[in-house]
């Protein structure tokens, strides 16, 4: 609406000085006439909108003067909470709306406050995502997101890893963990979290569902997070770690590897040291220990020992065949069923 634009061009003069006429059409996503159309709207409504030419000019609101024009819509204060967070409020829907209400937060603000909260978003952003992994595609995030809002009922189809399944949901909320988006629903009676990009299909069924009295989403998310670690970490893989292997181990493990590393035995002549890591399945820790490469030695339990030593068997023997010359015995002398499944995604049914 003309009315919600108007109102925005006046708090960015307001909040951020001179701006000019492209400037102010890059943020209002509209062009640069209308840019000036707006601005004679506002003039003519008494706004005090100065204009100044020049390669340094732009529009400027009258020194002194402020609004107090600066009331939250339901949107724009529900958007708040991911006003650090700009990337996952536009794949929510919420970028334009989080937008307009920091302005009008920053507008209601006094002086001192205001620039105090300047220097907070030009210093300091938030970046969900992890290193080297690309965001999961979410396509049906918004739709997932306006149900957990209006307390709709959602009928899906959900890609599981035993297969896909047909369930009707009652999203009670979601989760940003790590870049991945999770939806924690009522399904079945039961509350179950899901990996929303693992929706294939999302229809609301125009059902209102009732929330479950005293439901605490941060409180269910720790609590299922916290059974869910348990449940992985089905035991543990005494290791000898070289200099830096003890450098490795908490790049590769995180807190776990931390907490292993500064639990260690005193070193060797050579600087080794034996640890204590908590691992998941024989299959999948096979794979995690691979990776810290001549850095590391498991020394036990003796099946995830031998397991490690038949993959590096393996290997040894493709690359001393040479390139694509690896013969069909490696299937029979380590097992096709390893092959380092990832098949527990956090807090997923």
């Amino acid at each position: 609406m003309r009315a919600d634009r108007l109102l925005t061009l006046l708090l960015l003069l307001q909040n951020r000085g001179r701006m000019t006429a492209p400037q102010l059409a890059a943020e209002l996503e509209v062009s640069v006439r209308t840019v000036y159309r707006d601005v004679e709207a506002l003039g003519a409504a008494g706004v005090p909108v100065r204009t100044e030419r020049g390669p340094q000019g732009g529009f400027r609101l009258v020194e002194g003067y402020r609004t107090r024009l600066t009331g939250l819509t339901d949107a724009e204060a529900g958007s708040l909470v991911l006003a650090g967070l700009p990337g996952p409020a536009g794949e929510l829907g919420l970028g334009a709306v989080l937008a307009s209400a920091q302005l009008k937060v920053e507008a209601a603000l006094p002086e001192g406050l205001a620039e105090q909260a300047r220097r907070v978003r030009e210093r300091f952003h938030l970046d969900a995502p992890a290193w080297f992994r690309d965001a999961d595609p979410v396509p049906h995030l918004a739709a997932v997101a306006r149900a957990v809002w209006e307390r709709r009922v959602l009928r899906t189809r959900y890609a599981r890893w035993r297969g896909e399944v047909r369930r009707e949901v009652r999203p009670l909320g979601l989760v940003l963990k790590g870049g991945i988006w999770y939806l924690i629903a009522l399904a079945d009676d039961a509350v179950r979290t899901y990996r929303v990009s693992r929706f294939q299909e999302v229809e609301e069924t125009g059902e209102e569902f009732v929330r479950p009295a005293g439901f605490d989403l941060a409180a269910y998310w720790t609590e299922s997070s916290r059974r869910l670690e348990a449940a992985l970490r089905q035991g543990t893989a005494r290791l000898r770690l070289s200099p830096r292997g003890r450098k490795l181990l908490p790049m590769q493990f995180g807190a776990a590897g931390a907490r292993a590393v500064a639990r260690a035995g005193p070193p060797d002549a050579d600087g080794w040291v034996e640890v204590e890591l908590p691992v998941e399945s024989e299959a999948v820790a096979t794979g995690d220990l691979l990776r810290l490469g001549v850095e590391a030695e498991v020394l036990g339990p003796p099946g995830l020992r031998r397991a490690v030593a038949e993959a590096v068997a393996v290997l040894a023997d493709r690359y001393e065949a040479g390139p694509h010359e690896a013969g069909p015995h490696e299937a029979d002398r380590y097992e096709q069923d390893r092959k380092f499944p990832r098949n527990s995604q956090p807090g997923t049914c």
